[in-house]
Parts: C-alpha cells; sequence; structure tokens
C-alpha cells in the first residue's frame, strides 16, 4: 500500500490524503441515509400507534359500512345499501341540521375569544394570570364533569339559572327541556368550554406582533377599534384560521354534551327536546349500540367523516383569501 501525498500546487492545505488512488472524504450519501434510517426509527412508535389506533379503525369502520350486523353480532355484505338508506333518511338529515347549527354557533366563540385575548394582552390590566387561569380552567376539566354542572345550571324547576331570574321576577324556561332553547344552551356551553383554548392562542398571536406597529398607529391618531381592525385581526389571521378549524372539526363531533346534558336512552326519549339537540354522532351511538344496527351507523359516521374532510379542504383553499402570513 503506498500513500501519496497531496499535490500543494493544485491542492490547497485542507485537501484530503488518497490512499492507493481512492478518495477518503465521507460520502454524503451515506449520511444522509443514516439520518433518514434514525429518523424512521425515532418515529416508528408514534407511526405504529397511529397506525393501530387511527388507520385501522377507521379503514375497519368503512367496511363495516358496506354491511348489515344481525342480532346476534354476524354480519354480511350488502354494498351501497346502507349509503342508499342514509340518503333519504329524515332522521339523518335532522341531526344533520343541528350539528351544522351548533358549528355556527359555536363559531360565534371565535369573535368573544379574540376580544378578551385583546383585554389581557394590555400591559397595563392587573391580575392577568390569574385571568388566563379563570379562562383556561374549563379546558383542563372533564367533559362529563362540566356537562353535569351546566345540566343542574340548566335545570328548569331548581336550577341557579333559573333562581337567579326569579329573584328580578322573570320566569325561566326549562332549558334543556324546550325546543325552542335546547340547542342554543348547548352552544353555549361548547363556546364556554373552548374559550379558554381559545384565548391562549389568541393571546399568543397578539404577544408576537411588534408593538412598534401599534405605536406607530397611535402617533397617526389611531383609536384601539382602529388598530384591533387593522394591525391585530390582520396579522392574527394565521391564528384565527387554525382555530376556525379545529372549532368547525369539533363541534361536528359533538356528543358528550347531548349525552349527559340532553339525556341517553330512556331519559333521551322522555325529553321533548331531544330531536333538536340530537347530533350525527349521537344518532351513530343510538344506532350502534342501543339499536345494534352497526353497518348503518358506521355509514353514518364515515358520511361525517367525508363531510369532515371536505369542509377542511374548503377552509385551506378560502384561506388563501383572508390569511396574511408575515
Amino acid at each position: 500500500m503506498v500513500v501519496t501525498e497531496p499535490d500543494a500546487t493544485r491542492a490547497g492545505p485542507m485537501a484530503a490524503p488518497t490512499v492507493a488512488g481512492r478518495d477518503r472524504r465521507p460520502r454524503p450519501w451515506r449520511h444522509q441515509r443514516s439520518e433518514a434510517l434514525w429518523a424512521y426509527l425515532l418515529i416508528a412508535p408514534t407511526g405504529l400507534g397511529l397506525a393501530v389506533f387511527y388507520l385501522w379503525p377507521v379503514l375497519q369502520t368503512a367496511y363495516f359500512s358496506f354491511t348489515e350486523w344481525g342480532p346476534f353480532g354476524g354480519h354480511e355484505w350488502i354494498g351501497l345499501e346502507n349509503y342508499r338508506t342514509l340518503v333519504g333518511d329524515g332522521e339523518v338529515l335532522r341531526a344533520l341540521a343541528n350539528t351544522a347549527l351548533y358549528t355556527v354557533l359555536g363559531l360565534a366563540g371565535i369573535p368573544v375569544a379574540i376580544i378578551v385575548a385583546a383585554l389581557l394582552n394590555r400591559r397595563r390590566l392587573r391580575g392577568v394570570a390569574l385571568y388566563r387561569m379563570l379562562f383556561f380552567l374549563p379546558m383542563v376539566t372533564m367533559p362529563v364533569a362540566v356537562a353535569m354542572v351546566w345540566r343542574w345550571l340548566y335545570n328548569g324547576e331548581y336550577g341557579l339559572i333559573n333562581y337567579v331570574l326569579s329573584i328580578v321576577g322573570i320566569d325561566g324556561p326549562h332549558w334543556i327541556a324546550d325546543p325552542a332553547t335546547a340547542l342554543y344552551a348547548l352552544a353555549a356551553v361548547g363556546v364556554w368550554t373552548t374559550l379558554g383554548y381559545n384565548l391562549v392562542i389568541f393571546l399568543a398571536g397578539m404577544q408576537a406582533i411588534p408593538r412598534e406597529y401599534y405605536e406607530a398607529a397611535s402617533i397617526d391618531g389611531a383609536g384601539p377599534l382602529v388598530q384591533l381592525h387593522r394591525i391585530t385581526l390582520p396579522l392574527l389571521s394565521p391564528s384565527i384560521f387554525f382555530v376556525s378549524v379545529l372549532s368547525v372539526i369539533g363541534s361536528l363531533q359533538l356528543f358528550d354534551l347531548v349525552y349527559v346534558i340532553g339525556g341517553s336512552g330512556q331519559s333521551a326519549q322522555n325529553n321533548p327536546a331531544y330531536p333538536r339537540i340530537q347530533t350525527v354522532v349521537a344518532l351513530f351511538y343510538e344506532k350502534a349500540f342501543s339499536s345494534n344496527d352497526r353497518g348503518y351507523a358506521a355509514a353514518i359516521v364515515m358520511a361525517l367523516l367525508l363531510l369532515i374532510v371536505a369542509l377542511t379542504a374548503v377552509q385551506f383553499r378560502l384561506q388563501k383569501r383572508w390569511v396574511h402570513y408575515g
């Protein structure tokens, strides 16, 4: 083996020596392949968990949507029959309308969260940390516990809300048992529970806006409302878009409030307002576990999945017109 010295006239001081005519410099593709291998090994546990607990149930539910289940658990392939029944089912259309109305009402909580975040973003406000904790507290509370408390508050006979109204001479309605108020009462609880999460997102977005913009606007004579409209909202649009996507997805999957506050089983049948608050997921639960019609229930939830994907795609398409990055 012969070691050759590098030619100083053609190579710089950092030139690597060669052994028997071979270049000993590390090859980039080997380094990239090693990094890719380690990356796949590190994400493998998460990917396996997602495949087992998310992807496989979706595929299994999609298969069940083309089957009919018997009373003892057996099923047979029936093709698109469940989807044909789904199109003309008035109960499904009513549940879809209730879910859509709840989603629209839930989006009304975004402006409320923006206003509260703008108030908490003021530096002169005392006790900001305490206010943030109080607003975020419902987010870390168990949904069933929240629903049970609000079910007591909404009680038409001995609920706290009607008691306070009776002090000022107002006869409060049966909030959950009245078809005219049941869905709006659930929407109010939904807005209240998600306010803290939206508030944290908007506060983080507002604190990332440079203060120089507001100082320049104040010098030009712009008031707080003008600054909110001209500076805060355009620069906060990525956060608003993110919250709106999550709000739509979460509202379309509403179930726990309907199950606990509105009732289930026999109590739901005794509630005259239940048809006005029954959502798509609540109908899926009833068909799958009460009526044991799991094939038709799978078709309902797969239709909901397609609806969520379609609405999310529309939101991502429309965000190019009003979301400003940078």
